[in-house]
């Protein structure tokens, strides 16, 4: 009897074992097809709403300070027209030079965190979009924007801002780029660091000039032991910030790279 027992014990635990198995590599599976369909939704939005132009001025350094001021509209790549009326919560599409940072942002008028784990066309996606939340204005110009991405595995997302923990990247690459229907967005890097977990725009009112005044000091001397700042750059009580908030290789915390704005033209 006890042997019976026993056979049968060892089969429920085999079952139970093999079951866990084939639930851990479906998820592997599923997991790995969701970020092969996201790659392949986010080539075609790519594809389909850029101009080659975009893709080669994404891929370009260029001081700002340096371009000709003729007065006249500079061309904006994206065709904000027909990707809107795929999803009208695209409202600005974010470029950084070398990396893998070329996406459509977006913001929910209904859930803040819809577009964690949803593609620019709505739907289910694990890695999501790149977007922010209603407590920012979307012409960017709040003292303090935060977009949120995801630190893929497979540099999708926001993962390839950690390039700006390395020294000589971040020296290189002073600059990234928003567009939106109208304008066109040169900010300047300030500083890439690790941070904590804190929700920015709900544990700061940066309202108080007191408060912006110290998250401006703060973006310069981050308290953390992995961080590149610009301490050159001016920031004062009208610099506009935009901060590119994913989360850490090690999944405790976050990674911000800031930047302020420094150029702002009409596109046509």
């Amino acid at each position: 009897m006890k042997q019976e027992q026993k056979r049968k014990l060892l089969i429920t635990l085999i079952v139970v074992f093999a079951l866990v198995i084939i639930g851990a590599v479906g998820y592997v599976v599923i997991k790995q097809l969701g970020l092969f369909s996201s790659e392949e939704t986010y080539r075609e939005v790519q594809q389909s709403y850029v101009t080659t132009a975009a893709a080669t001025a994404a891929e370009t350094i260029t001081d700002p300070a340096n371009t000709d001021e003729t007065g006249f509209p500079v061309n904006n790549p994206i065709d904000f027209e027909n990707l809107r009326a795929q999803n009208p919560d695209v409202y600005s599409w974010i470029d950084i030079p070398d990396t893998n940072v070329h996406y459509p942002v977006l913001q929910s008028t209904e859930d803040d965190n819809f577009y964690l784990d949803h593609d620019v066309y709505k739907n289910y996606s694990f890695p999501g979009a790149i977007y922010s939340q209603s407590m920012n204005k979307k012409d960017y110009s709040d003292r303090v924007t935060v977009l949120y991405g995801h630190n893929m595995l497979n540099g999708s997302m926001f993962a390839t801002i950690y390039r700006f923990a390395d020294a000589q990247f971040f020296e290189e690459h002073p600059y990234f780029y928003v567009y939106t229907a109208d304008r066109k967005l040169t900010y300047e890097v300030v500083s890439a660091f690790d941070y904590d977990d804190r929700h920015i725009l709900n544990s700061f009112n940066f309202n108080e000039d007191s408060v912006f005044s110290d998250w401006l000091t703060a973006a310069q001397s981050p308290h953390s032991l992995y961080s590149n700042v610009r301490t050159d750059v001016k920031l004062d009580l009208n610099s506009k910030m935009l901060v590119l908030s994913t989360c850490t290789n090690s999944g405790d915390g976050r990674y911000l790279l800031q930047g302020v704005l420094i150029k702002d033209e009409q596109t046509r």
